[in-house]
């Protein structure tokens, strides 16, 4: 058995040639599928929990989160124009660093999307039970809180997880109009609450500006990050996508550089709106419209949030089946979670079993307890995809490159280190569940997935 076995780029090009599913999508519905990842609970929610932490100086939260995204994004280019499959960092990483380091990438991607999946869920569902209270509709506390918190369930959470699941169980063309369509809604419902809100700021709500230092500012930086995740998505779209090597990258790129450009001005409208120890965190800028008297502009913000979420809840569970899919056809996974339906072109009972993890997740766990697990796992798959550029500019040259990452190696390590340094930022107890997860993923590799590999039946001496 050889724990370092790599894929070659004929086995990534066979897969992609070779693909059962369907090829339609080009750099537009990506960026939107991007988009539709991520804008959504992190602008909703995420950003009154960074205000908590850093106050005003969220933006420069945001900011730094941003720059961070953007030199990954310029990573995860370079690799999605080289190897057009399915599988994003996990299969990058069989191509780089061989099959082992492949696993423990693909069990913290498991970790990654089912949890940030489960936090989208949950924010969802606060945010819709916030709308029905302002609207004088009150559920019983047992159905809306996890058991941590208070309650027996979370059961809107569930309900919309296995809602979106039966979308994405249908196709991917289906789900990438759904998600066009929601798209669209929730851009100017966030352009809107901009609009709206800018005329009302008060800059005396700006000072101090950084009340605990710059330490908070990057404790912020750490949760706001979760709002960034996402984009990444768009890379396990590459084997449903027509011409893959030129529309995955720019469909990256457009991606980040419309969600950097509204999450900056949510950041200084809402902090400028409502001190920031007086945040809503659950309801954040519904919240803040209904402060100064727009109550209608808040009802409207909250119903396009509502509607917003389900778009990310959908490219996240989505991502999260093809991880699942690949890793399966590789051997790694039971073989079942690779089947393709005949009829709808989707991984179906893959589908439909992430789906049911990820709504038990949101049901029974606590947001915050998901952001932070979903932000380091995030932030350790982005460091491998940033060494594998470097490791493969080495390894493999000859394999053509669409789009090149600038300035390598100092772009990835530079990369590396704002990923560690936000790692760095998030709790102990943060670190330590994601070191048992690790362990875990470990222990099922050496008892399951080395034994079935196909990697190793194929090239049992592979280098």
């Amino acid at each position: 058995m050889n724990l370092w076995a790599k894929k070659r780029p004929e086995d990534l090009q066979e897969a992609s040639e070779h693909t059962q599913l369907r090829k339609s999508l080009r750099a537009v519905d990506l960026a939107a599928l991007g988009i539709g990842s991520v804008v959504g609970t992190g602008i909703f929610v995420a950003t009154g929990q960074g205000a908590h932490l850093a106050g005003p100086g969220v933006l420069l939260s945001f900011i730094i989160a941003a720059i961070t995204a953007g030199l990954c994004a310029l990573t995860y280019s370079e690799l999605a124009s080289m190897f057009p499959v399915a599988g994003s960092t996990y299969s990058y990483s069989y191509a780089a660093f061989g099959e082992v380091i492949a696993w423990i990438i693909g069990w913290d991607l498991m970790l990654e999307y089912l949890v940030s999946a489960s936090a989208v869920a949950s924010g969802w569902s606060t945010t819709f039970i916030g709308l029905l209270q302002n609207l004088g509709l009150k559920l019983p506390k047992a159905l809306c809180l996890t058991p941590l918190a208070g309650g027996i369930v979370d059961l809107p959470a569930i309900l919309i997880t296995l809602l979106i699941t039966w979308i994405l169980y249908l196709g991917i063309r289906e789900s990438s109009i759904t998600n066009n369509i929601i798209v669209v809604i929730k851009v100017a419902v966030i352009v809107l609450f901009i609009v709206l809100g800018i005329r009302h700021v008060n800059l005396s709500n700006l000072t101090p500006f950084a009340p605990f230092g710059w330490k908070g500012i990057m404790a912020g930086a750490a949760i706001i990050f979760f709002a960034y995740i996402g984009f990444d998505a768009v890379s396990t779209a590459a084997e449903e996508t027509i011409n893959p090597k030129k529309d995955v990258p720019l469909g990256l790129m457009l991606c980040l550089a419309v969600v950097i450009v509204l999450y900056v001005g949510v950041a200084f409208v809402l902090t400028g709106l409502v001190p920031f120890k007086e945040i809503d965190v659950g309801n954040a800028l519904p919240a803040a419209l209904a402060r100064i008297g727009i109550r209608w502009g808040g009802a409207l913000v909250a119903t396009g949030g509502i509607i917003g979420m389900i778009s990310t809840l959908l490219i996240t569970v989505y991502g999260q089946v093809r991880i699942f899919m690949v890793m399966a056809r590789d051997g790694l996974l039971p073989e079942v979670f690779s089947k393709v339906h005949p009829k709808h072109r989707t991984p179906a009972l893959c589908t439909w079993i992430t789906g049911s993890l990820t709504a038990l997740i949101a049901g029974f766990f606590p947001l915050g307890i998901i952001i932070e697990l979903c932000n380091i796992g995030t932030l350790f798959a982005f460091i491998l995809v940033s060494a594998g550029v470097i490791v493969l500019r080495h390894t493999q040259p000859q394999v053509e490159r669409r789009f090149r990452t600038p300035l390598v190696p100092f772009t990835p390590l530079i990369t590396i280190g704002f990923c560690l340094y936000l790692m760095a930022s998030l709790p102990l107890l943060t670190w330590l569940r994601f070191s048992a997860w690790l362990g875990a993923g470990l222990l099922i590799y050496f008892a399951y997935g080395l034994r079935h590999s196909r990697m190793q039946k194929r090239y049992p001496s592979a280098r």
